[in-house]
């Protein structure tokens, strides 16, 4: 598995990723991920997730420049691939990234009652300090 820019070779195959019913609730579309990252006054900055000839994910990155923290949004793993360790994979990768650049911790945010997601976050060691991002919970990883 490998994290790549998305850009002109990728972009179609990212905006094909589909998640399972019960997930639309917790995550936009990556056309609308793509959007932010292209127009939006955000630090966001897109990386499609492949694996062989595959791309089976999403990811975007970004740095708060209030703190330094690095930031890691909109994760998508297209719901074929899921189960297969992509989604930790993409976090520990982007973790990795943010310690090599000194970077003070990550960061992420996810809605309540995504309960798959704060399990995961919470097995990679992030902690919901009371902190929030408009209706999402925020957990960070101090490095």
């Amino acid at each position: 598995m490998s994290l790549e820019e998305a850009g002109p070779e990728n972009w179609r195959d990212a905006a094909a990723l589909e998640v399972e019913d019960g997930q639309r609730e917790f995550v936009a579309t990556v056309e609308h991920y793509l959007s932010l990252c292209a127009y939006a006054d955000l630090p966001w900055h897109p990386l499609a997730v492949r694996a062989g000839d595959r791309v089976v994910g999403f990811v975007m990155w970004g740095i708060d420049e209030a703190d330094g923290s690095f930031w890691i949004g909109g994760l998508v793993i297209d719901r074929r691939e899921q189960r297969k360790g992509y989604g930790r994979e993409v976090v520990e990768l982007l973790v990795g990234r943010a310690r090599e650049e000194g970077r003070p911790s990550a960061a992420l945010s996810y809605s309540p009652s995504n309960t798959v997601a704060r399990s995961l976050y919470a097995k990679l060691g992030f902690q919901e300090l009371g902190e929030t991002e408009g209706d999402e919970v925020v957990a960070r990883l101090a490095l």
